[in-house]
């Protein structure tokens, strides 16, 4: 009798406990992951050295064309990059202070020939590949990135990156709307909103369930005492 009673109050223990786990804030801590934190950092060093560029290129370029590229970059690298950063400070990532020793390279090798038409193709080649990477860097992160924020923010980015290499394409700068304004983003609030949303959903249904756990539990206990009561 009494072991059978331990074994109620053991049940009902683990659905409070399964309730209190689930409720457990979803977190943060999941942005310390190696494909997370990794995708902010690259994509912040990125987006600084294609502001760089398209400063660059509005001082060194030939082409009206070129020069109107770099400040749709600057424009929306930038608008990107704060998104970047605010949801590294929301999540303790800690971002690298400047493009990397490659990007600093590529852009003095374009640098080399400013004022000339080769300026321009080489600096219409270095975007191609450098947007080529990052959309292939967003689409790992929409893949396999475990922080809902951050997929939330590469998903988001992906238009815009694609828009940016349509615009160089071929290495040849083909003309566009530069009035298109990326904007100004949330830093990646919307994310956490969607997130947290489905979170309170998961943390209502398991505490449902762990209450629906506990009383069956409860109700077991109370019938084998009055089993018992009345045997005797």
């Amino acid at each position: 009798m009494r072991n059978r009673q331990r074994v109620a109050v053991t049940v009902a223990a683990l659905a409070i406990s399964a309730s209190v786990a689930a409720v457990a804030p979803a977190g943060a801590a999941d942005s310390g992951g190696v494909t997370d934190s990794a995708f902010l950092k690259t994509v912040h060093q990125g987006n600084l050295a294609e502001i760089e560029s398209g400063n660059d290129a509005q001082t060194n370029a030939v082409s009206a064309c070129v020069k109107d590229t770099g400040r749709m970059l600057v424009r929306d690298h930038g608008k990107l990059d704060g998104d970047v950063k605010t949801l590294a400070g929301r999540l303790g990532v800690s971002l690298p202070a400047g493009p990397s020793a490659e990007q600093k390279q590529q852009l003095a090798s374009v640098r080399a020939k400013a004022g000339s038409e080769e300026y321009d193709a080489a600096w219409l080649s270095a975007q191609e590949g450098n947007h080529r990477k990052t959309l292939s860097l967003i689409d790992e992160q929409i893949s396999s990135g475990r922080n809902a924020q951050i997929t939330a923010a590469a998903k988001a980015a992906r238009p815009v990156v694609a828009m940016h290499l349509d615009r160089v394409s071929g290495g040849t700068c083909h003309a566009g709307p530069s009035s298109h304004a990326v904007p100004a983003g949330d830093g990646g609030t919307a994310a956490e909103d969607a997130a947290s949303g489905a979170h309170d959903a998961v943390t209502v249904g398991a505490t449902a369930a762990g209450g629906a756990l506990l009383a069956g539990a409860l109700a077991w206990v109370v019938r084998r005492r009055r089993a018992g009561q009345e045997g005797r």
